[in-house]
C-alpha cells in the first residue's frame, strides 16, 4: 500500500521589507514522516479548500500565535498581542470545516484544535492567567516546554487510542477552549479543569489535543495518537481509491 498524504496546513509571515513567506516547522512533517505518511504544505488559500482536501488523506492543522478573537465575536483581551497572520487563520479556519465536511482524518494540534473549536462555532479562553487563574503552568516557550498531567474522558475516541487515561504531557499555550462548538465534545483536561482534548464523535477521526505530540519524541501516547491517525488515513486512502475504481464501471452499467 502506498503512503498516505497528509496535508498540513501552512504558516505565513510578513515581514517588512522581505518577501513574504509560508512554512512549517519541521516538527511536524517529521512526526508525520515517522509515523509512515508523506507530509505536504498547504499554503494559505482558503477559497480552494474544499477541493485541496479531495486530494489528501488526512489533515493536520498545527499549533502557531493567538487566534484573532473577532473570529469568534469577542472583544480582545490585552494579553492578546500577537495573533496568527490573517491569511494562515483563514486558511486554517476553511481546512478544519472541509475536513469536517467530507469525513478526511484531521489532527488538530494545540492551536490546531483551538481552530477546530472556533470553526464549530465555539469560543476561546484568551488568557488562561486572568480569566481563570490556575496553579498549573500550562504557558511556556517551545524551547523548554513545561508539563503537566491530563485525564482522558473513558468511551472516547481518544481514550482508546492512548495506552492510558491519565497523561503526562507537555504544554505551551496561554489560551484554551472556552464554550466548546457545536458536535464536538471534550475528551481530555488537565487537574484544573483547562480542556485538553476535543472530538467530533460522530466523524470517523477529527481528534484534537491541547499539548504537542510532536515534541514528545519516542513516547508511547505520542507514537499511539500519530499511529491511529495514519491508520485512519490509509482507511481513508482505501475506502477513496475503491471508490475511484467502481465510479466508472457502475457509470458504465447504468448507460
Amino acid at each position: 500500500m502506498s503512503k498516505p498524504i497528509i496535508g498540513i496546513g501552512a504558516d505565513a509571515e510578513h515581514i517588512e521589507g522581505k518577501r513574504d513567506r509560508a512554512f512549517n516547522f519541521m516538527t511536524y512533517t517529521e512526526a508525520v514522516r515517522r509515523a509512515g505518511a508523506i507530509p505536504v504544505m498547504i499554503p494559505p488559500q482558503p477559497e480552494n479548500a474544499a477541493e485541496i482536501v479531495k486530494g489528501l488523506d488526512g489533515i493536520l492543522l498545527a499549533g502557531g500565535a493567538d487566534c484573532d478573537p473577532a473570529l469568534y465575536h469577542e472583544p480582545r483581551h490585552p494579553s492578546v498581542t500577537e495573533t496568527m497572520d490573517q491569511r494562515r487563520q483563514s486558511n486554517d479556519f476553511a481546512l478544519a470545516r472541509a475536513a469536517r465536511a467530507s469525513n478526511i482524518p484531521t489532527l488538530g494540534i494545540c492551536l490546531g484544535m483551538q481552530m477546530m473549536n472556533v470553526a464549530a462555532g465555539g469560543t476561546l479562553v484568551q488568557d488562561i492567567d486572568t480569566q481563570i487563574g490556575t496553579e498549573i503552568q500550562h504557558e511556556s516557550i517551545p524551547e523548554d516546554r513545561a508539563r503537566h498531567d491530563v485525564i482522558v474522558e473513558q468511551g472516547t475516541k481518544l481514550a482508546n487510542i492512548l495506552p492510558a487515561v491519565e497523561l503526562n504531557v507537555n504544554s505551551s499555550h496561554h489560551q484554551a477552549v472556552g464554550r466548546v462548538g457545536e458536535g464536538l465534545k471534550i475528551t481530555a483536561h488537565a487537574p484544573d479543569g483547562i480542556v485538553e482534548g476535543l472530538e467530533d464523535p460522530k466523524h470517523p477521526f477529527y481528534v484534537g489535543v491541547q499539548w504537542h505530540p510532536e515534541d514528545m519524541v519516542g513516547e508511547a501516547s505520542a507514537e499511539a495518537l500519530f499511529g491511529a491517525f495514519l491508520a485512519a488515513a490509509r482507511e481513508y486512502a482505501a475506502a477513496r481509491n475503491q471508490d475511484a475504481v467502481l465510479s466508472p464501471l457502475v457509470t458504465g452499467a447504468s448507460e
